[in-house]
């Protein structure tokens, strides 16, 4: 689809509807914080970065876009975007005037919480700006296997340009350039105004010669199309000149102070030039005031003339000169970026752009003939096919793949169970998608590579297999394949895991997509993890090795809080099976997981909301385990693994002990159980495979019996609730000791906890495990001193 013609009459609608977009903006934030009644704290909303984007989502919106174009808008600019859904109807007055306000148009565009069309969640700066690089290799992905029904879009962010302080968009630009990145724009609102002050002069330099040093086209949009018709009058080329070297403190600093001021400074340091005082003559304080602020980003002949000059799929870069507060009496001032326009201000705006008193909230109140608007509006073509949310048909597993290895780690049995599935060649191993940051190896991923090859938008040779070197990787890239690599970056892996885990919404086909990586590394990616499950991205995270079981590696490589992590983290259900059963349980159960779409009620057996679906994280361990004999075959084992927990080993009235463990220390906690059996008596034993879960059906149960339901009891409940009263417990998790801490307040049990609170060392499993009391010798004298005194033994000490 090409772009319509950018006709007088067209480009009126697009001046008017630019002005309506920008009322709108700033008066719901007006609203909110002026006239609404509100809380003890300021609700804010940004009215100046805010308008420095208006003229941008303008043309882009109203002009430039097409069905199949996807847009992350900058979090600040929220408040114009809602505007534009508002006018399009697709945002409801109601929404608008609740703006920051509970269960109103949101703070930043959010594809949860907003009921408009947003494409990308926004909020945590600079990674809405990266998941746009991602969204376009995943559209080449579904496009290269010929899935695709739809043209391809482009991916398209509006950045602040303070987002490019985040080093995650510099971790993405390498990342793309890597992956023959085409298809994404990103339009920098160059104000030169960030929060906190002015940014350097200068930096536009540093940013045309970093993207073009990727390979991306770069545009730079400095001057509108009233100040290039300046520029060729006599005298004009001395006032390119001056605005060329105008330090960008002081151009703020001449906008906030309007025409009178441009006047006297531009006569006292150009008047004398030739041309120049007949220049600035022609023009009336207030004409040259517009004139001074008619830079590239608020022109929409310029903005739209340099959009639609790019005519490849290189990735593209615009650098639009703005000012901050554009429009408005905040213009340009160094504290607008939270500043909010007084009552006496917002009247003078209200005069200025035509708005009558008691017509605030009516869709066109800035536009005095509004028919001939709303006609043109229904032939924009971003909007001619409606919302673009679009669904995609859930594909099944075959059942679970169980191993029969007597001793193997679940890191390895993942790895044999995903080169299981890839050897099925059904509809579930076709849409599965992997990737890891450069652990591929060392995660036990490369049995699937091997079979399944890695992605390429072209077929790349392998050199070593053509010259015949022998090697274990026999790695493949061209479009058929299903694995892409990434450099060491943390926040990438999780960028583009939101971005596949989103791809059944995007692009309308489905993606099972699965990520690994070093467990304490989970934290390096925390943001990006977090922003893919507030878009409710669908996919699996392996986090592997895991814990001070990674002996040898020291701790810099043991993760200590992750379990928390997962047990935290919204969206996420996490899980840390100890077994290869309960392993292949949970991935099987985990594919049909990440593809519901249900309503968000609780099963009354567990008070867990699962037909929501969400996205799945399994943390690992390279710890090879005996394997022990499960009931696989016997439902009942299968529900409780995926429930949270299962007794290995019931409980008794005689119970007086019960040990619940979690994760790889299973053989102490066994091993311990069989020594204490002898002088304890009846030993109960808890496989935890998921406090996750566990803690969240237990808080949820809690819930419903304050509201009223006397009966809700979850599944932890109900476990513990067999156990006597009297009974001690035990908890035992290479991890942080508050992962299972809690389990003594479920039914009142006498708990100690034992886990790891410190950063480890190097050393073998037994040293580590002795030196955080969280071997058998230690579980031993946790249950015997519960004997002697009825109280838990007192923690050991460890120092390094």
């Amino acid at each position: 689809m090409t772009e319509p013609a950018l006709t007088p009459e067209r480009l009126a609608h697009l001046k008017s509807l630019e002005r309506q977009v920008l009322w709108h903006a700033c008066w719901m934030i007006h609203n909110a914080n002026h006239l609404r009644e509100k809380g003890e704290v300021k609700v804010g909303g940004h009215q100046a970065s805010s308008a420095s984007l208006a003229s941008i989502l303008t043309a882009l919106y109203f002009h430039v876009l097409r069905p199949e174009d996807r847009v992350a808008v900058k979090p600040h600019a929220s408040p114009v975007f809602h505007g534009i859904q508002y006018v399009m109807g697709n945002q409801t007055r109601e929404k608008l005037q609740n703006f920051r306000g509970f269960g109103g148009a949101q703070s930043y565009p959010s594809r949860t919480k907003d009921i408009d069309d947003v494409d990308f969640s926004t909020g945590s700066v600079g990674l809405g700006v990266a998941i746009t690089a991602f969204a376009s290799i995943i559209q080449d992905y579904i496009t290269a296997k010929g899935w695709s029904k739809r043209p391809d879009g482009r991916m398209i962010a509006l950045v602040g340009d303070a987002e490019l302080d985040e080093g995650n968009i510099y971790e993405c630009l390498q990342e793309g350039w890597k992956h023959d990145l085409r298809n994404t724009w990103w339009v920098i609102d160059y104000n030169r105004q960030s929060l906190d002050g002015v940014v350097r002069e200068g930096l536009w330099q540093r940013i045309e010669g970093i993207f073009t040093a990727f390979g991306w086209n770069v545009k730079v949009l400095k001057y509108g199309a009233l100040q290039e018709a300046a520029f060729r009058e006599q005298g004009g080329e001395a006032l390119r000149g001056w605005i060329d070297r105008c330090p960008n403190q002081l151009y703020s600093a001449l906008t906030f102070q309007g025409g009178a001021a441009w006047r006297k400074r531009l006569v006292d340091e150009i008047g004398g030039e030739p041309g120049v005082a007949d220049l600035l003559a022609a023009r009336s304080d207030d004409a040259l005031s517009d004139l001074m602020n008619n830079l590239g980003g608020h022109c929409l002949e310029t903005l739209i003339r340099t959009f639609e000059s790019i005519d490849d799929d290189r990735p593209t870069v615009f650098l639009a000169y703005t000012i901050k507060g554009w429009g408005t009496p905040l213009a340009g001032h160094k504290d607008n970026h939270a500043g909010l326009m007084t009552k006496a201000q917002m009247e003078v705006f209200q005069t200025r752009i035509g708005v009558k008193p008691g017509r605030e909230w009516e869709t066109f109140s800035a536009i005095p003939s509004a028919k001939p608007v709303e006609d043109f509006l229904k032939t924009v073509p971003f909007f001619t096919e409606g919302t673009r949310r679009f669904a995609s048909p859930a594909v099944s597993s075959a059942g679970p793949v169980f191993l029969d290895d007597r001793e193997l780690s679940t890191q390895a049995g993942f790895g044999k169970i995903l080169d299981a599935l890839a050897q099925r060649d059904d509809a579930l191993s076709a849409r599965i998608v992997t990737t890891a940051p450069d652990v591929t190896v060392s995660t036990n991923l490369g049995p699937w590579v091997n079979r399944r090859g890695l992605f390429a938008r072209e077929k790349l040779a392998d050199t070593f297999r053509d010259e015949r070197v022998p090697s274990a990787q026999k790695w493949e890239f061209g479009p058929s394949g299903q694995h892409i690599e990434l450099g060491i970056a943390e926040m990438n892996l999780f960028l583009l895991l939101g971005a596949a885990g989103l791809s059944h919404s995007l692009f309308g086909e489905r993606l099972i997509p699965i990520g690994t990586v070093y467990d304490p590394f989970v934290a390096r990616g925390l943001d990006a993890l977090n922003y893919a499950c507030y878009q409710d991205a669908r996919f699996m995270i392996v986090g592997t090795p895991s814990g001070v079981t990674l002996a040898p590696e020291g701790g810099a490589h043991q993760s200590i809080g992750s379990q928390l992590i997962g047990m935290s983290q919204d969206g996420l259900a996490s899980f840390e099976p100890a077994f290869l059963d309960e392993l292949s349980v949970i991935m099987d159960w985990s594919f049909d997981y990440m593809q519901r779409d249900g309503e968000a009620t609780h099963d009354t057996r567990t008070w867990l909301r699962d037909e929501t679906g969400g996205s799945v994280y399994l943390r690992l361990t390279t710890r090879p385990l005996e394997q022990i004999a499960l009931r696989r075959e016997n439902p009942l084992f299968r529900q409780g693994v995926i429930d949270g927990a299962y007794w290995l080993r019931p409980p008794s009235a005689r119970t007086r002990i019960v040990l619940a463990y979690q994760g790889c220390i299973a053989p102490e906690v066994l091993m311990a159980a069989g020594r204490l059996a002898e002088r304890h008596g009846d030993i109960a034993v808890l496989a935890v495979t998921s406090a996750d879960r566990l803690n969240a059906g237990w808080t949820a149960a809690q819930r419903a019996r304050r509201h009223g339901n006397g009966a809700a009891r979850s599944h932890v409940e109900a476990l513990l609730g067999a156990v006597p009263q009297s009974a001690n417990l035990i908890t035992v998790t290479d991890g942080h000791p508050a992962t299972l801490g809690w389990l003594g307040s479920v039914e009142g049990h006498r708990t100690v906890s034992l886990g790891v609170e410190h950063f480890g060392q190097t050393g073998t499993i037994a040293d580590l495990y002795a030196h955080f009391g969280i071997d058998t010798q230690a579980i031993m004298e946790a249950a015997d001193s519960f004997a002697r005194t009825g109280t838990a033994p007192p923690m050991r000490v460890h120092t390094a």
